[in-house]
């Protein structure tokens, strides 16, 4: 059976992002511009904060992933303070403990994405960059509690109010409240 190239092109654009709805370019800018602003502040403070109590660990790498979520989908569940906040959060105490307990990586991480997948429904805070904390604690060697608390959840905390303040000035409701 012999295709058009329109046709072909059709069918297989799924697979080169052809599902992805449309988004107008004035959204494009406030969700891109809104992440820069928000990943600014939440860096030069977590920096500043980090410096001042002599601890070199002030970044959390997976921050630029709940950046998106936060600023370019803010009605998303997963976006949501509870899920962003909680999530990283237990995800980094899942990770830190699966480093100290199983000393092997290849085993250590996928235990722990999986345990904080499961953590994260049971505490109903879903938030998909959360599963890479856990894996990233197991690589970078961490071994203190005291990095879920910092960078962890407060850059996550500073995160949300970076998008909670940057959202409502530019029109867009965040975080979703119940109706």
């Amino acid at each position: 059976m012999r295709h058009t190239a329109k046709y072909l092109i059709k069918r297989y654009a799924f697979f080169l992002g052809g599902d992805q709805p449309q988004v107008a370019w004035p959204e494009r800018l406030r969700s891109s511009c809104g992440a820069f602003v928000g990943l600014m502040l939440v860096l030069t403070i977590a920096k500043s904060l980090g410096e001042l109590g002599g601890i070199d660990e002030w970044l959390m790498a997976s921050l630029g992933a709940s950046a998106l979520l936060v600023f370019a989908l803010p009605g998303s569940p997963m976006a949501q303070p509870w899920a962003v906040i909680a999530g990283n959060t237990v995800s980094a105490l899942i990770g830190i403990t699966a480093a100290k307990l199983i000393a092997e990586p290849l085993l250590a991480m996928p235990i722990a994405a999986a345990l904080s997948i499961l953590a994260m429904f049971v505490l109903r805070c879903m938030h998909p960059p959360a599963a890479a904390v856990a894996l990233i604690a197991i690589l970078a060697h961490v071994l203190n509690y005291r990095y879920a608390i910092f960078p962890v959840m407060v850059d996550s905390v500073l995160l949300v109010l970076a998008g909670a303040i940057y959202s409502n000035m530019t029109g867009k409701r965040y975080p979703n409240r119940p109706t």
